[in-house]
């Protein structure tokens, strides 16, 4: 059994690594996509994951496939497909550190996953789905996701959702609050940023955004905060969980680390989100804090991800 399976974007984060001697800037090829960054981090911390998605038959294709292999990630669902490219993305970052796209998916082999290509088996042997947003921007993988989401549902399976707003890869704002509101009716646990409030929701405020998906029948909702930690809420109500201190070099991963370490936090305890506590949620959003404060402290996605050994010292503080 998988503790976490996930569907969605496995691209190339090309990301800024100083200058050649011309004073060009040089790129970093580092892995990443949120769903497969979320399942490294959880991997890292030592539960069993799979994903599925679809890259192409090329170099990019072929090192994202071996990076998830030798992270621990089952690779069963990921299907190579030679008739598209896969998708890159290149990172530009500020002196904070705080990112900005540019994406080469026009197609990008990450849209192009169908309903037929999705591995039931997989599904079948998770216990918490997980899928993003991106997965919904263009079809055929937006009819796939929903596919994968219905038979998740109809197997039992706790639905995890992170939408992860990219506004270059949808048509309008407009359409990126539809498309990514479609699918909220699936959702058992999910988590937004502090920017993607009105987008899900009717709502700016953080506490105002995660009642209302509460109301839709989510069970358990987190807002993640930037430095100042993450708000959660259950039906008990809700309370901002402060971050941790960190030296930033890149934020790429950031929420996705965060959940990862949420997500490992739920498949440890056993329970549904409906039943997880106001006291319970706060630990696994403090537990979330810290593993994010650690990846931001190096460059990239997937390769960032800490051990438990580094997350637990850093509870400590």
């Amino acid at each position: 059994m998988y503790d976490v399976a996930a569907l969605g974007e496995l691209l190339i984060d090309f990301t800024p690594s100083g200058q050649s001697e011309a004073g060009m800037r040089i790129f970093e090829q580092n892995p990443g996509g949120a769903p497969a960054n979320a399942l490294a981090a959880i991997t890292r911390l030592g539960r069993k994951t799979a994903f599925l998605g679809k890259v192409g038959d090329d170099m990019h294709g072929a090192f994202l496939k071996e990076t998830l292999e030798q992270a621990g990630i089952d690779t069963r669902g990921l299907v190579v497909d030679p008739e598209v490219f896969t998708t890159l993305a290149f990172v530009s970052l500020n002196a904070q550190g705080e990112r900005q796209f540019s994406f080469a998916r026009k197609p990008g082999a990450d849209t192009c996953l169908t309903s037929g290509e999705v591995n039931l088996e997989v599904l079948k042997e998770c216990r918490i789905f997980h899928v993003g947003s991106l997965s919904l921007t263009d079809e055929p993988c937006r009819g796939a996701t929903i596919f994968a989401l219905e038979k998740a549902k109809e197997m039992g399976k706790v639905i995890s959702y992170d939408p992860n707003y990219r506004a270059l890869l949808w048509r309008s704002r407009e359409d990126a609050m539809t498309g990514m509101r479609s699918i909220l009716s699936f959702v058992d646990v999910m988590k937004i940023s502090d920017e993607e409030t009105g987008l899900l929701t009717d709502h700016e405020k953080p506490e105002e955004a995660a009642q209302a998906l509460l109301d839709k029948g989510i069970s358990l909702v987190a807002v993640t905060l930037g430095k100042d930690g993450a708000y959660v809420r259950t039906r008990e109500g809700g309370a901002v969980v402060p971050g941790f201190l960190s030296q930033v070099v890149d934020t790429t991963g950031a929420g996705d680390s965060f959940w990862g370490g949420f997500l490992y936090q739920l498949a440890i305890s056993g329970k549904n989100p409906k039943e997880v506590t106001l006291e319970e949620a706060k630990g696994f959003a403090r537990f979330g804090n810290a593993v994010a404060s650690l990846c931001v402290e190096k460059r990239g996605g997937i390769p960032a991800m800490p051990s438990m050994e580094q997350v637990e010292e850093r509870l400590k503080r």
